[in-house]
């Protein structure tokens, strides 16, 4: 746990995760035609992510995870997000299915975090970051959400792969691990 990327990017994630939520919220009240509409998918990105969360405490080898994976994948959704620009007949469709990839990574972020040294850490460092930026966000004039979600998920991309190249840094100097 001596590298900073180690310490520092899931407290990123987490922070950025919480603070795109809004944005998140209001994209999504958008798309969805109705107000059960919109209830239907929470509840998708809630299974969804239970599902996640179970897949990655089942995990037999907890020193193998996917968390590159994980981090690449969520800023691909954030991408796509941000890219859709009009309405369509199968736009709930779509949205349903990034809800569920959503949730899915998510949960499994979420129990791959816990079981992190550093997790009792960053939830202090969390609440403390989160109010920060919500405050600064405050002060941003009219910006449309989907710029925010666009930003956060190419945020999320770059995390993946500075963690991949940390990753294969870290094979080249310890052969064997």
């Amino acid at each position: 746990m001596n590298h900073k990327s180690t310490r520092y990017l899931p407290l990123v994630v987490t922070v950025g995760q919480v603070v795109i939520f809004p944005y998140y919220i209001i994209w999504l009240k958008e798309v969805s035609l109705t107000f059960t509409l919109f209830a239907w998918f929470f509840a998708t990105f809630s299974f969804a992510a239970a599902w996640g969360y179970r897949i990655a405490q089942s995990r037999t080898n907890k020193d193998h995870s996917y968390i590159v994976i994980i981090y690449a994948g969520m800023g691909i959704v954030y991408i796509l997000i941000g890219g859709i620009k009009n309405s369509s007949d199968i736009l709930p469709y779509v949205v349903l299915f990034l809800q569920v990839i959503l949730g899915l990574l998510q949960g499994y972020f979420r129990a791959w975090h816990a079981e992190q040294d550093t997790y009792h850490l960053h939830a202090v460092h969390h609440y403390l970051i989160v109010g920060c930026a919500m405050i600064g966000f405050s002060f941003v004039k009219i910006i449309s959400p989907v710029v925010f979600i666009t930003i956060f998920g190419i945020l999320m991309c770059i995390c993946a792969v500075w963690e991949l190249f940390r990753k294969e840094k870290k094979k080249t100097i310890i052969p064997g691990k």
